[in-house]
């Protein structure tokens, strides 16, 4: 129970660490499969079944991204995705929001004088690399 509450700060502090030397010049260039893997794949991993290197650390199951059309009806829940990804979606059900805010992280590190619209730009490469996976 103490390895895992110490991982889960190091991959906090991991986080917070990479979010301030994040710039939108650097990102601007990533795909949406490139955006999954630099800031999904180590929780939901590498073919996004939820089996990430620090999935099973983490005190919540981490879902299988492959799988979010077949459990909304053969639907791709776009809107939502999309919201869970910028942090405008938390589920009370569920409990406290485990998931990094990356729709903030994409925020905070666009400067001032770039494109307003990066931040969404680099959450829609992402989601449309979510939607092209689905099973």
């Amino acid at each position: 129970m103490l390895i895992g509450r110490l991982w889960i700060g190091c991959v906090a502090a991991a986080v917070a660490a990479v979010a301030p030397g994040l710039h939108a010049e650097e990102l601007s260039g990533y795909s949406g499969a490139d955006l999954y893997r630099r800031f999904c794949g180590s929780c939901h991993g590498t073919g996004a079944h939820g089996d990430g290197p620090v999935a099973g650390s983490l005190r919540s199951i981490v879902p299988d991204l492959t799988l979010l059309a077949r459990r909304h009806g053969g639907t791709f829940p776009r809107d939502q995705v999309r919201k869970i990804i910028d942090g405008r979606s938390v589920r009370p059900p569920h409990g406290d929001r485990d998931m990094p805010v990356w729709g903030f992280e994409f925020r905070s590190a666009t400067p001032t004088d770039a494109d307003p619209g990066q931040a969404d730009q680099l959450i829609e490469r992402l989601t449309d690399y979510l939607q092209s996976i689905q099973h």
